[in-house]
């Protein structure tokens, strides 16, 4: 179980969230925008925000599955509910689930409820989540993006899509959290592209 101050912390480290509605809405329906520099603003805690339950609005466009799950509630991580997410999460072609770093519930969900606070409440598309060794080098020989030593592989990224966000104020969002790696990924056609999210190194990337 994750503690009331743990995640109290972790919230100062993820941040929270200037009075920037506008600007960020305006940004998520201009496809073609990359956000301005100081859209997201990680200095400022928003108590509030960190201490309310935690509940993440997931789809898995592979398997077809919807799920809303609350998680987090007085302090703890509600541990029926953690499992249930790391069956969301788990490897859908090899078919094993494994344990998920709670600290990248933590992002998806700031990231999910941050840009409800604005009036886009939809739920984070989960492209990828855990590996199995065996399904990362498949991809890797197929020439599809994927790191010979993923974090995919021991449960610390995800790969996500969010309809009304481009990849660049999606990834902006997560970068501001402070909490790992961020990929972009762009695609064109009209799914887009994604972002990876992890719980690794801070850095950047675009594949």
């Amino acid at each position: 179980m994750v503690s009331r101050r743990e995640f109290l912390q972790g919230g100062a480290a993820l941040g929270a969230l200037g009075a920037i509605g506008a600007p960020l809405a305006a940004a998520a329906q201009a496809t073609d925008m990359a956000p301005p520099p100081d859209l997201f603003d990680a200095q400022l805690l928003d108590l509030d925000f960190w201490v309310k339950p935690r509940t993440l609005s997931v789809v898995r466009p592979q398997s077809g599955e919807r799920a809303k799950v609350l998680y987090w509630k007085d302090g703890e991580v509600i541990d029926s509910a953690y499992q249930e997410l790391c069956h969301i999460l788990r490897d859908v072609n090899g078919r094993e689930t494994a344990p998920i770093d709670p600290k990248l519930f933590e992002v998806l969900w700031g990231t999910q409820a941050f840009i409800a606070r604005y009036g886009m409440n939809q739920p984070l598309e989960i492209l990828s989540g855990y590996r199995t060794e065996a399904s990362n080098k498949r991809l890797v020989e197929e020439g599809v993006p994927a790191a010979r030593k993923s974090l995919h592989m021991v449960g610390k990224a995800a790969d996500i899509r969010i309809a009304s966000l481009n990849e660049e104020v999606l990834g902006g969002l997560i970068r501001s959290f402070r909490q790992g790696g961020v990929g972009y990924y762009y695609r064109s056609g009209p799914r887009g592209g994604w972002i990876h999210a992890d719980t690794g190194l801070n850095r950047t990337w675009k594949g």
